[in-house]
């Protein structure tokens, strides 16, 4: 069923609708370069709204008999669709470090992160419960209710550019096992890797209809998605902006929407950390995947009893950092996904260092031994006004701010000044400044001595400007059923 073909030196990548691999209606096609090296890694159909309702109306005829299998055999099906991809794994690492920019070995994390919600979901699938209700006898003498969760329907999974597969991955698993139909749509700039394994879970078993793929731009096939009628579910990875663009969208016709948006996720190291774990974890948690992660540290808060010993451990790990093209093997931190994210990071940079930040590291855009524009330094700056654009705004790309802080209370003012509330965390070995923090932190997740990572037997999502909604974890699951109240009154 593989449907890559060469194309020069790239592969020519089809949609995925009804069990095929179909080119756009237009027969438009859309590039997609390295963000290393500026070559073509392929092409895949420029879809409009035509492809989309085409989708669409697949997913709807399929939706009745996949609902009608059996949980267990759906189980089953994502388990074996979990076999399938693993058989792969290596050539899709590959394919997505090409097509995103992050190195290999990040890329092959993410293939095992969307394999283990595989299984999960997939394990998951027949321990749903409806529930027993005994009722008041009033109206009805021994009357009693049923709880009954039934599949929403026709589902659109929309994933961002920055981990394609694992967000892909968090809407396909519940949605399947819940005995939905999906159609999804990866970012124009990384769609491959997603294709292929549409394609692998196909090759499964996965019945005609019930997974599709199509490629083409938010203005017009993101919109018939998120638009039409016949779609109820909607869940949606990327930025607030479009968050809410599409809220207002799916809101007009009632559907259940999750979305998972931008994060400014603090992290607090108290005086009596394991500063080495910390160091380590904090040069992690900021330039992993280039910085490019909505759950990674986007704002620094020390201690000043042990501020400038922790930051010379900080500033050691980060300067020791190798910057350079993800499929060389001694690559630590990739370029950024294109241009003009590099140009937003450099931006907030200079905004702050004109407002009086000091540079402990980085800071500089690399041009030389590059072929492309995209790479910058992994960039520390403390003395950071808190009006800065690297405080108020998402910062997505290797940049961290760091601030000095007399105690928790002064930590958590100023970590809750932010307009996000994705993810949090704290180091410290105090139970009791532990539990103050998870209380009082206005975040939708919060780890202890903990790096930042979203765990699929885990509620995963925000507040504030972060989204609405949770994916992961058996809440996800529940979110792609809808309950039904099933009143039994004269069975006597």
């Amino acid at each position: 069923m593989a449907t890559a073909t060469a194309v020069g030196t790239g592969l020519n990548l089809k949609n995925f609708i009804n069990g095929e691999s179909v080119d756009a209606m237009s027969g438009a096609r859309m590039e997609v370069r390295d963000p290393a090296t500026g070559e073509v890694v392929g092409t895949v159909p420029k879809a409009g709204a035509e492809d989309a309702r085409k989708a669409i109306d697949a997913a709807e005829a399929a939706f009745e008999p996949w609902s009608e299998t059996t949980a267990d055999e759906r189980g089953k099906l994502l388990h074996k669709a979990h076999d399938v991809v693993v058989a792969h794994h290596e050539e899709l690492a590959l394919l997505l470090s090409r097509e995103q920019g992050k190195p290999v070995g990040e890329a092959k994390t993410e293939i095992e992160h969307f394999l283990h919600g595989l299984e999960f979901y997939g394990a998951l699938a027949s321990k749903v419960r409806g529930d027993y209700v005994p009722l008041p006898n009033f109206p009805n003498k021994g009357a009693f209710g049923m709880v009954l969760k039934q599949p929403i329907g026709v589902c659109v999974g929309i994933s961002p550019w920055n981990f394609p597969i694992t967000l892909t991955g968090t809407k396909i698993g519940p949605a399947l096992a819940g005995g939905n139909t999906i159609v999804v749509k990866p970012a124009s700039s990384t769609p491959m890797t997603a294709i292929r394994v549409v394609e692998l879970m196909n090759e499964a078993g996965i019945p005609k209809g019930v997974l599709n793929i199509v490629t083409g731009p938010g203005s017009t096939c993101g919109e018939e998605l998120i638009s039409n009628l016949k779609v109820r579910r909607v869940a949606f990875t990327g930025e607030t902006k479009t968050g809410r663009h599409l809220m207002e969208v799916a809101g007009r016709d009632f559907k259940r929407v999750t979305l998972e948006l931008g994060g400014s996720d603090p992290m607090v190291v108290c005086d009596d950390a394991d500063l080495d774990r910390a160091a380590t974890m904090t040069s992690v948690g900021r330039f992993y995947n280039c910085g490019q992660l909505c759950i990674s540290v986007k704002r620094l808060y020390v201690f000043e009893a042990i501020y400038d010993q922790f930051i010379e451990k900080v500033v050691g790990k980060v300067k020791k950092l190798k910057v350079g093209v993800g499929t060389e093997k001694d690559t630590r931190m990739g370029p950024l996904h294109n241009d003009a994210q590099r140009r937003e990071i450099q931006e907030q940079v200079e905004d702050a260092i004109t407002r009086g930040a000091k540079v402990l590291a980085g800071a500089k855009h690399l041009t030389n031994g590059f072929k492309t524009t995209n790479f910058y330094e992994p960039t520390l700056l403390e003395n950071v006004p808190h009006d800065a654009r690297v405080v108020q705004e998402e910062v997505f790309g290797p940049a961290l701010p760091i601030f000095r802080v007399k105690d928790l209370d002064e930590a958590l003012r100023l970590a809750n000044s932010s307009p996000y509330g994705l993810g949090s965390s704290i180091w410290t070995r105090d139970l009791a400044k532990a539990n103050k923090f998870a209380k009082k932190i206005q975040a939708g997740i919060c780890w202890v001595n903990s790096l930042h990572y979203g765990y699929d037997e885990l509620p995963f999502g925000g507040v504030k400007g972060s989204g609405i909604g949770r994916e992961h974890g058996p809440e996800a699951l529940d979110s792609y059923f809808e309950p039904k109240s099933v009143i039994y009154a004269g069975m006597a």
